[in-house]
């Protein structure tokens, strides 16, 4: 499958989540990869309870709806006031919002999204808000539209794994950080070996399209970006239990595999800073 290919097929699954956000529906990915009914947010150990209710109760709910993340690197990314902050596959939304709210008015906060339908969601979530120090923009996170040196904080919500070409993206993060800036992402990472036809199952349950690096391949990719300072700590870990039904849909023994996959798929806090 071809990186085009790959990246078609995300920015559908997105557009699809936007539109049944805007329409009530569930914002699961779709049940030919994710498992269905089984998957819906609410119950799903990946999405779910991610953000504490004192958080998110004066956003708009279609802003906590279609969250699609695993993690949430605006509470770990200890954003300060001023600070001007860049959100990698901002979707709906959430997480510029509230890292809007943390760098107050002398702030700036940019999302950073390829799909038309998640932007114009993103934007009219702002809108009701009432967030006036956030800026989204079109673009793709291989080829961010900022200048060098510009930001502050790299965030992003399990988007990272979701890109053909990770060392581009995180060398493009490591140019609009400023000189001691941060990179704090949410993200799905693999600890420890998995084979490949197991592998591709779980990340399939995962995320619809992830391809999760390995811990110390992450840690390497950032060396050679550039940044220092590197941190990979779980923040969720996935047993084989957790994806029994879909892998069980999948034609695959859950019994036999399980001891090839519990506890080696994980949801991460990375961090890592520009020198």
């Amino acid at each position: 499958m071809t990186s085009k290919t790959i990246r078609e097929l995300v920015r559908e699954e997105y557009k699809q989540a936007a539109l049944q956000t805007v329409t009530g529906g569930s914002t699961c990915c779709s049940s030919s990869c994710c498992g269905g009914e089984h998957a819906r947010r609410e119950l799903d150990p990946i999405t779910s309870n991610l953000y504490e209710a004192r958080d998110t109760v004066e956003l708009p709910t279609e802003a906590v709806a279609a969250s699609l993340g695993c993690g949430n690197p605006t509470a770990l990314a200890q954003l300060h006031p001023g600070e001007t902050v860049l959100d990698l596959g901002s979707g709906g939304g959430l997480d510029v919002l509230l890292s809007a709210r943390r760098v107050g008015s002398t702030g700036k906060v940019y999302g950073l999204d390829m799909t038309e339908e998640m932007l114009a969601l993103a934007r009219e979530n702002q809108r009701k808000a009432g967030i006036e120090n956030a800026e989204f923009l079109k673009g793709e996170i291989e080829q961010i539209p900022l200048s060098d040196n510009s930001v502050d904080v790299v965030i992003s919500n399990c988007v990272i794994n979701l890109a053909t070409d990770k060392d581009l993206v995180l060398a493009e993060a490591y140019r609009v950080l400023k000189p001691g800036g941060r990179l704090a992402v949410s993200d799905i990472v693999v600890r420890g070996q998995v084979p490949a036809e197991i592998r591709l199952s779980v990340e399939l349950w995962i995320s619809c399209l992830a391809g999760a690096l390995e811990e110390s391949e992450y840690r390497e990719k950032l060396a050679r970006a550039g940044f220092e300072g590197i941190e990979l700590e779980p923040t969720r870990i996935y047993r084989a239990d957790d994806a029994r039904a879909f892998l069980e849909g999948a034609g695959l023994d859950v019994g036999a595999i399980a001891p090839e996959v519990d506890g080696k798929f994980m949801s991460a806090f990375v961090r890592a800073r520009k020198p």
